[in-house]
């Protein structure tokens, strides 16, 4: 390690001592370019507890609204909802990473200044992801991070700094970049004992406040973050009514426990593995590390303890369009990819019938697009595995609509082998309805409601009158020509899955960026960056999966037309 890094390193140990945090069982060293630095055992711990972390040192919402330079600024906004949580959080890295003289700097000196995901991207390595999701979603979400840097933040951090008595420092649109990647990439969902976010003092006049419980606490690395079609869309957000009497954010609440978004310096530099070797738990009375209101590192280790081995925790099971999208990394092989079908929304006006369609979508809370996870085609016509595997035995049949009025609807013999999701075969049956079968369905459904309307039907009973009128075939058909035009989109710039397999045999990856060029001495060797490597992976992964799930559905489409001819004959 370059005696600069060992001087940050060092600095950011005495920082983490002379705030209470603990290294009992580790030690945090650089690992590589790649990974930057990481968290190593160093001796066996009796208890397993490898790391304390005092919890008045993790970088929440809360500590902003009380930040002595922020929090008024940022309260005031807060109170009016113009901002949520995840901007706060992303406006006071920006400002801590501008500031001369901030606290944290021995901790944010430690930090990467560039990333993986495809926000940093250069131009030409951002061209390896055209045709896929990921493509469209990185484009859209840095226009809408750059609107909101001209818009709301570059000023707000200029007049922040003044107020410091920084009148020289220039912020640029690359900080605001670099504080959201921070977030993203390290940020914990952190269960936060509830006495801690609201002392005891306080309690008499918690009554009043309005808690948000819908939201989903969870305990990935970071909280659940979608793109839905080629859309960034984020979960768990504080509205601007979600605070305690100081205006501290909260995302949700659970009985005793209040789940806040944070990064918690030391344990954020746990890099991820599928086969975690620690995970980490908070302690809010100190009964298990000493330390009340503190996050351990607990080893999850069952064999002999081995030194000087990275301890990973897992960031939970994402795909490599995840992984890459907010971590910049990708798995090679990865057990838990997906690939991502949908049917545009403003396609649904041009279809015949729109307006009928349209609600009957509506009134079955139709789901536009679907997730198909790899380990769905274990339980379809051609699974890799064997049919003992145990990825069979787990296999469920999710069908509502599996019985019909008139008898003449019966239900397929091939449904315990459809590996796509009810909820998006019922969207595609509505779009690709013919009128004979909308008129069948209207038909039906006045059965139910009955000459006076006397009730309106479920969204279960609309499924299953689609299904009655419609039978698989024109959802299934829909869904080959979805898969098709999929398939296209990813190979027309790019070829096809063999094109990516040979480019990724000839692939030696190299941090130089005058390396950066075919070899022109004769051989085959390819030399390409990483975040290049990384997107050759991704796509084609989504090519390989795309090729799989269009063979299962092509193989249901003919058999569902042969029991369709059968029942007319």
């Amino acid at each position: 390690m370059a005696s600069s890094e060992e001087a940050r390193l060092e600095r950011f140990l005495q920082w983490l001592q002379v705030n209470g945090a603990e290294l009992r069982g580790c030690k945090i060293k650089y690992c590589d370019s790649s990974k930057g630095f990481g968290i190593y055992s160093s001796n066996d711990a009796s208890d397993g507890v490898l790391l304390v972390v005092p919890l008045h040192l993790a970088i929440t919402p809360m500590r902003v609204l009380q930040d002595p330079l922020l929090g008024s600024e940022c309260r005031a906004m807060f109170t009016e909802g113009e901002v949520d949580d995840r901007f706060l959080m992303n406006l006071f890295l920006t400002v801590e990473r501008l500031r001369k003289n901030s606290s944290w700097k021995p901790y944010l000196d430690m930090l990467p200044t560039s990333f993986g995901n495809p926000l940093w991207f250069a131009d030409d390595e951002l061209l390896e992801l055209r045709g896929t999701t990921l493509y469209q979603a990185t484009e859209l979400q840095k226009r809408s991070l750059l609107s909101l840097y001209n818009d709301k933040v570059k000023d707000l951090v200029k007049k922040l700094l003044i107020l410091d008595g920084d009148s020289e420092s220039e912020v640029s649109f690359e900080d605001f970049l670099w504080a959201n990647s921070i977030f993203w990439t390290r940020a914990l969902n952190i269960p936060l004992p509830h006495s801690f976010v609201f002392p005891q003092m306080q309690e008499e006049q918690l009554s009043c406040l309005s808690m948000d419980k819908s939201s989903v606490a969870s305990t990935d690395h970071s909280s659940s973050r979608e793109m839905k079609n080629g859309k960034d869309e984020k979960k768990c957000e504080v509205k601007g009514n979600d605070s305690d009497m100081y205006g501290r954010a909260v995302v949700s609440v659970h009985k005793d426990t209040v789940w806040v978004e944070g990064l918690v310096p030391g344990i954020d530099f746990c890099n991820h593995d599928l086969k975690a070797a620690a995970t980490w738990e908070v302690d809010g009375t100190g009964s298990i590390t000493g330390v009340p209101f503190s996050m351990y590192l607990l080893s999850a280790e069952q064999s002999p303890f081995q030194i000087e081995k990275e301890l990973s925790i897992s960031y939970g099971n994402k795909g490599n369009e995840e992984l890459l999208y907010l971590y910049g990394f990708i798995i090679d092989n990865n057990p838990d990819d997906y690939l991502m079908v949908y049917y545009p929304v403003e396609a649904i006006q041009s279809i015949s019938f729109a307006d009928s369609k349209s609600q009957l979508l509506e009134a079955q809370k139709a789901e536009m697009r679907c997730l198909l996870h790899r380990s769905l085609l274990d339980c379809g016509f051609f699974p890799a595995s064997s049919p003992n595997d145990k990825g069979n035995d787990n296999c469920k049949v999710d069908r509502a609509c599996n019985y019909s009025w008139s008898g003449c609807r019966r239900t397929p013999s091939y449904v315990n082998k459809l590996v796509f999701p009810e909820d998006f075969l019922t969207t595609l049956r509505t779009i690709a309805m013919e009128e004979d079968e909308l008129l069948k369905v209207s038909s039906l459904l006045k059965e139910l409601v009955g000459p006076g309307g006397e009730r309106q039907p479920s969204d279960v009973e609309v499924r299953a009158a689609v299904w009655e009128a419609c039978g698989d075939s024109g959802a299934l058909q829909l869904l080959v020509d979805l898969l098709h035009v999929k398939i296209t989109d990813l190979e027309e710039n790019s070829g096809t899955e063999d094109c990516d397999t040979k480019l990724l045999e000839q692939a030696r990856i190299t941090e130089c960026p005058e390396q950066l060029a075919r070899n022109t001495d004769g051989s085959d060797e390819c030399i390409m960056s990483r975040n290049k490597w990384s997107s050759i992976v991704y796509r084609q992964g989504q090519k390989q999966l795309t090729r799989l799930f269009l063979k299962e559905a092509e193989h249901a489409l003919q058999l569902s037309l042969s029991e369709d001819s059968e029942d007319q004959s």
